[in-house]
């Protein structure tokens, strides 16, 4: 089997992200080998996201939306939390940028521990978020398990004054 076949498998079989140093390191190769190698998977056609936690296979299961929210970014780890919490999955953050257009960052945060992740990820590299950017507005697709559950989200985050709706 070929290395990029084994870095397929690997990222496939695996239930968390999976970091380029993590798989460099089991296939005795340098980290950058595996992004080149991970770039040419996806160009193959592969569904290989990156997220702040490392490589992932798409899941596209469930009811997929887009959400227009506003808020300062002392305010980021609230309103991601109020998503997880009412069992949404954020897949994305997505801003227009004036100059280069729809910016996307891919975060596939499911839970409380996969958003204080994110936010310790933040803080170690003194990060702006996306947002910042666009003074805050910033859209979401999130995939939910229902109708019902979306509406508790979009209902949670009007009610704390997230949800965009100038």
């Amino acid at each position: 089997m070929d290395r990029r076949q084994q870095v397929f498998n690997l990222i496939a079989q695996s239930s968390q992200p999976l970091s380029a140093a993590k798989i460099a390191k089991s296939l005795h190769v340098s980290r950058q080998i595996i992004v080149g190698d991970v770039a040419l998977l996806r160009a193959a056609g592969h569904a290989i996201i990156a997220t702040p936690r490392g490589y992932m296979i798409e899941n596209s299961q469930g009811i997929i939306h887009t959400i227009a929210v506003c808020h300062q970014p002392s305010q980021m780890e609230e309103e991601l939390n109020l998503i997880v919490d009412y069992g949404g999955c954020v897949n994305d953050v997505i801003v227009d940028h004036p100059l280069y257009g729809e910016i996307k960052g891919n975060l596939q945060l499911r839970s409380r521990h996969d958003v204080q992740m994110f936010m310790q990820k933040v803080k170690d590299n003194q990060a702006s978020p996306l947002s910042s950017l666009t003074n805050g507005v910033h859209l979401h697709t999130i995939t939910v398990a229902s109708e019902d559950v979306y509406n508790l989200i979009v209902q949670a985050l009007k009610e704390h004054g997230f949800l965009y709706l100038e």
